[in-house]
C-alpha cells in the first residue's frame, strides 16, 4: 500500500455502529479508501486472514501501510493525528477529552438500550418490542447527558464538527428512528447530524 492507500474493513450488512464511525472519519478527511466486507453471521472475522490482520478480531479494521487497527476510536485518534484536512477532535485539550469521553461512554455503557435498539432498527428499518423499564433508565440517562453536553449548542458537541457527534447522533437514532419518544431538541439534533454528506454515504450503501 502507499503511504495515501488504506482498507477499511467493515460488516457486510453496514449495520455497524463503530464501522459507521470509522467510515465518516475517513470521509471527512478527504482520504481514498478501500472498503472489504466481513460476514459476521458466518463468522469471517475469525478467519486465518483476517484474524492474522486484526489484533481483536473485529470491525472496523484499519489497514495502512502494512499496519493494521481496529477500535473506531482509536482509528480516528490514528486518521486525526496522521492526516491533514477536516479536524475529528476539537483542538481544545478539555473539549477534545470530552469528546473521547463521550466516544468510551457510549460503547461501555447503555447496554439495555442498546441490545433493544440494535441498529438494525436504523439501518434496516426494524420493529422491536417496548423497551424495557431498564432500557427506559438507560434512555432518560442517554437524554440527560446529551442535553447537558448541547446546552450551549445545540448543532454540535462542541461548537464545531467532530466525530463524538456521529457517535452520540446514533444512539439517538436508535430511539428517534424506532418511534420512540425522544426530546424535540435532541431530534433536532440527531436529524441534523444524520443529513451530513459523509453520513448520508453510508446510509445509502447498498444491504
Amino acid at each position: 500500500m502507499s503511504s495515501t492507500s488504506l482498507l477499511l474493513y467493515v460488516d457486510a450488512q453496514y449495520v455497524s455502529p463503530y464501522a459507521l464511525s470509522a467510515f465518516v472519519a475517513l470521509h471527512e478527511k478527504g482520504l481514498p479508501f478501500d472498503i472489504q466486507t466481513l460476514d459476521l453471521a458466518a463468522k469471517a472475522q475469525h478467519e486465518p486472514d483476517f484474524a492474522a490482520k486484526s489484533l481483536t478480531r473485529r470491525v472496523p479494521t484499519l489497514i495502512h501501510n502494512g499496519f493494521s487497527l481496529s477500535e473506531s476510536s482509536a482509528i480516528a485518534e490514528y486518521i486525526d493525528e496522521v492526516f491533514p484536512g477536516t479536524p475529528l477532535y476539537p483542538n481544545e485539550p478539555q473539549s477534545r477529552a470530552r469528546a473521547r469521553q463521550v466516544q468510551a461512554w457510549l460503547r461501555s455503557d447503555l447496554t439495555a438500550l442498546k441490545q433493544e435498539r440494535p441498529t438494525e432498527v436504523v439501518f434496516l428499518g426494524e420493529k422491536q418490542p417496548p423497551l424495557s423499564p431498564k432500557a427506559q433508565r438507560a434512555a432518560e440517562k442517554l437524554f440527560s447527558a446529551a442535553e447537558l453536553l448541547l446546552a450551549a449548542n445545540t448543532e454540535n458537541l462542541f461548537g464545531q464538527w467532530s466525530i463524538a457527534d456521529v457517535d452520540l447522533a446514533l444512539t439517538l437514532n436508535r430511539l428517534i428512528l424506532h418511534g420512540d419518544s425522544v426530546p424535540n431538541n435532541l431530534v433536532t439534533y440527531a436529524k441534523n447530524q444524520w443529513q451530513r454528506p459523509s453520513v448520508q454515504l453510508w446510509i445509502n450503501q447498498k444491504r
